[in-house]
């Protein structure tokens, strides 16, 4: 594996541009021939804006030589899912379209990096409506993995992921409804954070759907978040920038100090109690990274189940039901075009009453309720992310049959519905050398908490991080 500039950190890239050793253009222009050699294979990007980013760079590098950056984003590579809205690009939201909808303006994640002088290099892929782990939609096709194209890169947030692990830059903004920011980084090898509701303003909140980095560190993660959660009132869900963060009354979380395990009270959870039982490799590195907090003076206790596999059909029957609507408004010439595996996926909410619908929508709020209880006396939850590593990229999920609940997400997605922010980052390899990423979740607010364990728990194993085997 060849290191450029394109493989440099924010902060390296930030350094270097305060320095003059080098410059927004020459980091651009070796980002560029790092997505020329690899997008042939892995499929990461659905619009790239060479021309665009490149004047964005140029801007940026005159700022740094007149001592006038913006931030220490300014002149930084970065890329934006495609279902978050940049104004003049396409909004296909992964799937094909007769006629594709083009954004009329700028989500508030695009004009927080803009104005922060970050470089959008252009839009990453998702599979069709978000609603698949994987990189196969009906418009681009198969994103692949970089580690190994034969592997998904998990989803929905897949372009993001694949861009990540190729060395696209150092940020990549992705989104999170059960998993899809997540699920990419256990099975790509990255750091990754789904923020607190509210956390990251959206212009389309929806109920446990958030927006945040996928990097190959907590650090870059940090670096994004610190620009992107800046409060906008057109997400009636918003929050106060960190204002609300409760970490500085938490053990070990003085913000004028290192982030320190001692005296933290952390739950251990092997056993989602629902879905797909965590493989035997998955399980021991998550003991694992449990047992390096436990090390540095953490107290570790496990956690049992506490959502059921009858609260995860109905959070799948949820979604199947949005899913179906979202089916039923194309023009019928455009439903055709849908990823045959979501159209039958969707058409299983066909039938679903209004009064099954509202049972539904009580068991999101009853996941809600016993995550929340449950974590209540933890000040952070150790998790597998997924309950097995990656999967062959052709498939659309971990398991073949469509009418199957989503059973790979019982870890993930009870922190979409609690609201709480939940973060992934490397935490060891299978014995073929698949990664396997550790979540790691907070109490609701306690984002910058969150962040801090990562950044500690990826000090303190020091792992390499994969190499990517997509070469020219």
């Amino acid at each position: 594996m060849t290191t450029s500039l394109a493989d440099l950190s924010a902060a390296e890239l930030a350094t270097g541009f305060a320095g003059g050793d080098f410059d927004p253009v020459e980091v651009h222009s070796a980002v560029v021939d790092r997505m020329d050699e690899c997008e042939p294979t892995i499929n990461a990007l659905f619009h790239r804006d060479d021309e665009r980013s490149r004047a964005a760079a140029a801007a940026s590098a005159a700022r740094w030589r007149e001592g006038r950056a913006l931030s220490g984003l300014d002149g930084v590579p970065v890329t934006i899912k495609e279902n978050i809205a940049r104004r003049g690009v396409p909004l296909p939201s992964g799937h094909a379209w007769v006629e594709m909808p083009v954004a009329d303006h700028d989500a508030p994640i695009t004009q927080r990096l803009e104005e922060a002088g970050a470089v959008i290099l252009g839009s990453t892929t998702m599979p069709d409506w978000g609603m698949l782990s994987s990189g196969v939609s009906s418009l681009h096709g198969v994103t692949r993995s970089p580690l190994d194209p034969s592997l998904t890169t998990g989803g929905s947030s897949a372009g993001a992921g694949a861009a990540a692990a190729a060395g696209y830059g150092p940020i990549h903004i992705g989104s999170d409804i059960g998993g899809s920011i997540r699920l990419p980084c256990t099975w790509l090898g990255l750091a990754g954070l789904k923020p607190s509701f509210g956390r990251v303003p959206l212009d389309a909140p929806y109920l446990g759907r958030c927006a945040g980095p996928i990097a190959r560190t907590m650090t870059d993660v940090k670096a994004a978040m610190d620009i992107i959660s800046a409060p906008d009132d057109r997400d009636y869900s918003r929050l106060p920038r960190f204002a609300a963060d409760d970490a500085p009354s938490l053990p070990g979380s003085d913000s004028k100090r290192a982030f320190d395990p001692r005296g933290l009270r952390i739950g251990l959870q092997l056993d989602a109690g629902c879905g797909v039982a965590a493989a035997a490799q998955v399980r021991s590195a998550i003991t694992e990274a449990a047992d390096r907090f436990s090390a540095a003076g953490a107290e570790v206790v496990t956690l049992d189940p506490y959502i059921d596999d009858d609260l995860l059909h109905d959070m799948d029957q949820f979604w199947r039901v949005r899913s179906w609507a979202d089916l039923k408004a194309l023009p019928v010439e455009e439903q055709a075009l849908i990823l045959p595996y979501i159209r039958q996926w969707a058409q299983g909410g066909a039938d679903t009453s209004g009064v099954d619908l509202m049972g539904c929508y009580h068991s999101v709020q009853e996941i809600r309720r016993r995550t929340i209880m449950a974590t209540a006396e933890f000040d952070l939850v150790i998790s597998p992310t997924a309950p097995d590593a990656a999967f062959p990229a052709e498939q659309p999920m971990p398991y073949p049959q469509v009418h199957e609940p989503m059973g790979h997400i019982g870890f993930t997605m009870p922190f979409n519905m609690s609201e709480q922010p939940a973060a992934t980052v490397l935490a060891g390899f299978m014995d073929d050398g698949r990664t396997i990423g550790a979540q790691i979740a907070g109490r609701r607010f306690a984002d910058e908490f969150v962040m801090a364990a990562g950044a500690w728990f990826e000090a303190a194993t020091d792992l390499d991080l994969p190499a990517r085997s997509v070469t020219s």
